[in-house]
């Protein structure tokens, strides 16, 4: 453990020259502590480093040992500045004789799918509209003023204050959006401008930490839907999801929570985790100093709340309505573009789905290219979709409707079994139905689980 930073000293100071490796030596060296990971067939020991990398450790730590060329790509707008810092890391590079990629990955996909990328870079499909994202922002400053306004010249009358809310909530939504757009650096050409609008953005207008988005989002992005490695689908023991997880549970026989009955509560848990997260006061007091005056301290903070349920509904049916319904699973080691397609799908371009969902119903093309403005996303697709149809990867794309029905359309047929198959529904039950689990049949997915009937038994 922590042996291979002293190997870079080792070999950087005697010789000056630097070993080769094989992937199965690289592939040693993924434990805390002792970490090499491989970009553009490079070695690096990151070992001690992860606790400086300004995107935290754990993303770091969840490709030790696997080639980390597209992330590294993906996430880093000045990649020549990064390579700076890298090379105090470089300790070899992968032998002639070893393949590019690990693991039995398709090195002609990879390979394709990285001559897509600097097609749409040389394109300018990485290169941002300003005004798009001057009058997003305008848009959302104008909808917080027309709330105010509404109270002071209306009133504090019931149809005036559910307007309002409706208002509110819009309004935090779609601040909710362009934080997503500064905090994947996607809009100024120095990132330290994304930054500080994040801050601004995401504390300022919703009251939530940058630093904790950053966080998370981007393991997110890294390793999306995969067991813990993507926090999204690591839910701290309070739900299970797809098809691994709930088996694992029955096996296991975890059950620190009642999880028959997490379709109740999960709704409840989306309001409640933005009462109880206010890391940035000052939107906070805004807000307070703006209603209160009208509304009083417990009006006011009622107000806060139902604006708070409507944006967080809004909010989770937008985000997962592209990833509940997909596989979740371990980690299998696929190649980038392999791995986010399985774990994302779009829904149907139109001006307001656009609008809607902050233009995350291109939910493939943003994983792909997280940095990728997201208004040249339509520009993009139609070649993603060709590389797929090349390599026989699936390319999903539905309606918004069908992918709402997805989120609910099998409360009912689970709920009918219930009585034959207690094991299967007390553990995947309506927590898979709410959040939008519904591409996989379940009759598949109960033949498969029929011989665990007999063995557990739960109440």
């Amino acid at each position: 453990m922590g042996g291979g930073g002293q190997q870079t000293d080792r070999i950087a100071d005697t010789n000056g020259r630097f070993g080769t490796y094989t992937w199965e030596e690289v592939q040693k060296h993924t434990k805390s502590g002792d970490q090499w990971i491989v970009v553009e067939r490079k070695v690096y020991n990151v070992s001690q480093w992860v606790k400086r990398h300004p995107g935290g450790l754990r993303i770091i730590g969840h490709y030790a040992g696997e080639d980390a060329t597209d992330a590294f790509n993906a996430f880093h707008p000045n990649l020549q500045l990064v390579r700076k810092y890298m090379k105090p890391l470089l300790i070899g590079e992968l032998e002639a004789s070893e393949p590019s990629q690990d693991r039995q990955k398709n090195g002609a996909l990879v390979e394709d799918f990285r001559a897509l990328r600097e097609r749409l870079e040389a394109e300018g499909c990485f290169k941002t509209q300003p005004l798009f994202f001057i009058l997003h922002l305008g848009h959302i400053l104008l909808l917080e003023a027309i709330a105010l306004m509404m109270v002071w010249y209306f009133g504090t009358g019931w149809i005036n204050t559910a307007i309002v809310a409706v208002i509110l909530a819009t309004a935090q939504s779609q601040a909710g959006w362009l934080q997503h757009d500064f905090g994947h650096l996607s809009v100024f050409k120095n990132s330290r401008w994304d930054h500080l609008l994040h801050k601004f953005v995401i504390g300022y207008l919703k009251g939530a930490s940058a630093c904790w988005w950053n966080h998370r989002h981007f393991q997110h992005h890294a390793k999306p839907n995969i067991l813990k490695k993507d926090p999204d689908v690591n839910l701290l023991n309070a739900f299970v999801v797809g098809k691994v997880q709930p088996v694992e549970y029955g096996i296991k026989k975890i059950k620190n929570l009642p999880y028959n009955h997490q379709h109740k509560y999960f709704f409840f848990s989306k309001s409640l985790y933005h009462f109880l997260c206010p890391y940035l006061f000052s939107y906070y007091v805004r807000y307070f100093l703006c209603y209160t005056q009208f509304y009083g301290v417990l009006w006011a903070v009622l107000l806060f709340n139902i604006v708070r349920f409507m944006e967080s509904h809004w909010f989770v049916w937008v985000t997962q309505m592209s990833h509940i319904p997909m596989d979740i699973d371990y980690e299998k080691h696929q190649d980038w573009l392999s791995m986010q397609l399985v774990a994302t799908c779009n829904i149907e371009q139109s001006y307001f789905n656009d609008w809607f969902s902050g233009h995350l119903n291109f939910q493939i093309e943003h994983h792909l290219f997280p940095m990728m403005p997201r208004h040249n996303y339509w520009r993009a697709a139609p070649r993603v979709r060709a590389l797929c149809d090349k390599y026989g990867v699936k390319y999903q794309e539905k309606s918004l409707y069908e992918a709402f029905a997805d989120i609910v359309r099998y409360d009912a047929h689970l709920k009918s079994l219930a009585p034959k198959y207690s094991y299967v529904t007390t553990l995947t039950n309506n927590f898979i139905i709410c959040c939008g689990w519904g591409q996989f049949g379940p009759d598949s997915v109960f033949r498969q689980l029929e011989i665990q009937v007999n063995l557990f038994t739960f109440s």
